[in-house]
Order: C-alpha cells, then structure tokens, then sequence
C-alpha cells in the first residue's frame, strides 16, 4: 500500500496550494491536462488547468486573509496501481467544498486528473 502515503502527500500539497495560492505547488498537484468541474454553477463550470491556474493566481489566498484552515480527507479508494480517487472538503472564504478528485501516476508521480466539486450549503 506504499500508494496511500504518496497520495495523502498529494492531498497535503493540494490543500497548502488552495490556502496559499501557490501556483509552484498548484504546477506539482495537477495534471496539465486536469479538468475543473462544478454543477452548482450554471451554467455547468468547466475550466482547462490554464484558466483555472489564472482564477488561483488572482485569488488573495485565504492565508493571506487570517482565514483558519478548514480541510480534510474524508476517503481515498485505490482503483490500480495507477489510478485512485479521493473526496475531501475544504474552505474557502465564506464557502464550503466537497472535491471530487480523480488522481492518476504518470512518470512515478501521482497527480489530479479531474476536480469535480459540490457548494455545500451553510
């Protein structure tokens, strides 16, 4: 099971990427060609990685704001050796998220392939 530790790793850096704004980390976290999915907003959300690293990059980072951190890792399923998914919720601002994510490893590396999140209500 040495693939759980390297994708709660993956997680980790995800989570410091949304609290930060870090764009290094958001390069090391999602695949180039990841896609950005969202429902809730209509119509559907969709973003390629390219604008989606825009919206980071001009997003003042909840860090920044004195935001406590709010994220955690509610299950992580292993579908191969090379493919997992992970749901995990996190806040930002006065929103709260459940994501969806699909990870694969390519090139020893495991990385998000799919962001699909849901708006929870407060």
């Amino acid at each position: 099971m040495k693939q759980l530790p390297e994708i709660t790793a993956l997680l980790q850096r995800y989570f410091d990427t949304l609290y930060h704004c870090d764009l290094q980390k958001f390069d090391s976290v999602f695949h180039p060609q990841a896609i950005y999915v969202s429902a809730d907003k209509q119509p559907l959300l969709y973003r390629d990685m390219p604008t989606y690293r825009e919206v980071i990059a001009q997003r003042t980072s909840p860090a920044s704001r004195g935001e406590p951190r709010q994220d955690s890792i509610d299950a992580i399923e292993l579908l191969g050796d090379n493919t997992a998914q992970a749901r995990v919720r996190c806040s930002i601002g006065a929103e709260d998220y459940v994501d969806l994510l699909s990870l694969v490893r390519s090139a020893g590396q495991w990385r998000i392939i799919a962001k699909v999140f849901h708006i929870i209500d407060k």
